[in-house]
Order: C-alpha cells, then sequence, then structure tokens
C-alpha cells in the first residue's frame, strides 16, 4: 500500500500558478492520500471548491473532509432564498478503500493579536484495507499544525498523540451504533498520521511526537511515541519538504509517522520534489 501527504497551499503552486490538475496528477498510484490546506470560498484561488475538485479527480475513491474553520465570507438572495458563500479551511483523505469511520479533530489553539493564527485541526479516517482472508482496518490522519508556535504545536502534538494511543479506550468517533440498525465500525489499533506538523526534526517539538534518542541504541521504538518513517528508512541529511517562495530557504516540516505495529511493514519513504503544485512537497511511504 502506497501513502501519501501533500500539502496543498490552497492549490497554488511555487510558479503562483492555480493548477489542481498537477497536484491531482502527483498523487497518482497513491492507495490513500492525505491532503493540507484544502478550501472552499478562499478569494487566492477564485474561491473554489477544492473538495469537489479532488473528489472529482478521484472519483473511485472514498472521501472525508473536516474544515478547522469555518466562516461567512458573504451571501445574496437567489429566488427568494439566501444563498451564503463560506470560507473553510481544512484536511482531507481520499482512499481507493472504504472509509467506515471518520472523526474532525480540533486541536488547541491560543489567539494572537499581530500574526495569523487559525484553527487547526486532524481529520482521522477509519479505513477497510485487504488483508488476508478477511478485511483488517487503520487509522489515517491528515494532520495540520501551527505554523508560528512551537509551544502551540507541542501542546498540539501531546492532544494528537492521546486520541491516537486512546483510540481502543475512547472508541473512536462511536461505539454502540447497532442501536441505529448499522454495524459497528472496526476499531484499529494502528495508525499512520501525515502532515504538515511545521517543525523541523529534532526540534522539541519532534521529540514530543517520536521520542528522544539514546545515546547508544538511538531512537527506539515504542509505545507512546510515533515512527518517523522516513527517518527510519533514513532521511537524507539535506533534506526537505517545503522551499520559501524565492527558493532560498528550505526546511523538513512534513512527516508521515507509524504506530509500533507497522514499523516492520515499511518498505520505502520518500519526498518527491519533482512535484510543483505547491510551496509544499508530497511525502510518500510504501507498507507492505
Amino acid at each position: 500500500m502506497k501513502f501519501v501527504s501533500y500539502n496543498i497551499q490552497y492549490g497554488i503552486g511555487q510558479d503562483g500558478r492555480f493548477d489542481p490538475d498537477r497536484i491531482a496528477a502527483s498523487l497518482s498510484g497513491a492507495d490513500v492520500i492525505a491532503l493540507q490546506e484544502v478550501t472552499r470560498g478562499f478569494s487566492r484561488n477564485g474561491h473554489a471548491d477544492l473538495v469537489a475538485v479532488f473528489s472529482a479527480a478521484f472519483p473511485d475513491y472514498s472521501c472525508a473532509f473536516g474544515p478547522g474553520c469555518d466562516v461567512l465570507v458573504d451571501h445574496q438572495m437567489v429566488d427568494g432564498r439566501r444563498i451564503e458563500r463560506r470560507f473553510q479551511f481544512g484536511n482531507m483523505v481520499l482512499s481507493r478503500f472504504p472509509i467506515r469511520a471518520t472523526r474532525n479533530l480540533l486541536l488547541p489553539r491560543m489567539r494572537t493579536y499581530d500574526r495569523l493564527n487559525l484553527q487547526r485541526s486532524a481529520l482521522e479516517a477509519v479505513i477497510e484495507v485487504p488483508g488476508e482472508g478477511q478485511g483488517e482496518a487503520l487509522r489515517v490522519y491528515s494532520v495540520h499544525l501551527d505554523h508560528i508556535s512551537p509551544d502551540e504545536r507541542i501542546a498540539q502534538i501531546a492532544f494528537l498523540k492521546e486520541r491516537a494511543f486512546r483510540y481502543l479506550e475512547e472508541g473512536g468517533a462511536l461505539t454502540g451504533i447497532n442501536e441505529f440498525d448499522l454495524p459497528d465500525p472496526p476499531l484499529p489499533a494502528d495508525f499512520v498520521i501525515m502532515g504538515d506538523f511545521n517543525m523541523e526534526p529534532e526540534s522539541a517539538e519532534y521529540l514530543t511526537m517520536a521520542g528522544r534518542k539514546d545515546a547508544y541504541y538511538g531512537r527506539v521504538a515504542r509505545t507512546g511515541f510515533a515512527i518517523d518513517a522516513e527517518a527510519r528508512i533514513g532521511r537524507p541529511a539535506d533534506g526537505y519538504s517545503w522551499i520559501s517562495e524565492d527558493g532560498a530557504r528550505r526546511m523538513h516540516l512534513d512527516y508521515c509517522f507509524l504506530s509500533g505495529g507497522l514499523a516492520p511493514r515499511l518498505k520505502a519513504a520518500w519526498v518527491d520534489l519533482s512535484a510543483l503544485g505547491s510551496d509544499h512537497f508530497p511525502v510518500w511511504i510504501e507498507l507492505a
């Protein structure tokens, strides 16, 4: 199975061109796709409905969208009916396999006074994937953390980890749905957390997510911490996943993290630096 995470910067590439088709092309071959900075009603891309755009680009995939924020842009009366245009900013998951349940997790945030600070979120999707004999399931999270405050990112990671590691105890989106004449969705222990974390490797936020290295054993997979897939494979020392508008600054901000149970299945991890549809680059992993 191939997974990819891509912060699409509302469809606008490094050349300033809005072109969601080239973004979709760069995601070809993925079984599960996690997108960030998916917008509706945004003036910078002509108020495009990117949820509809990418759903149409992958017509045979299950799709889920979770907005972190939703605010009114304008409204008008048309034939006696109020029509609203709203700005939505959030995350999306598309899957070749059925999405059985979702939760939109609103992450902790604090008000700012002189810099933009949106409500950030993580979209959780329980995906039914093919296994030996009967099907199995896993959880996928499309995540976008705060971009200006390490302290806020640390709080958001702590909240996210609590949801991920206490998932079985909490029961996910719902349990006991048989009262509504529907079958209970699966409660898988394993997960893939993908997205734009706005943190660099070995930063304080990164250590909150992945744990510290031991001087002798390095970073050992253990419960309570997630595994950085690319680091486990071997991230290049000069690796990056984001580039500034002028090309002068490059940072590694995007990750795919795994639960410990998936670590033995990790086959490959890489960043596609050929994709030009955003200021970020797609981060891929492959699981056996």
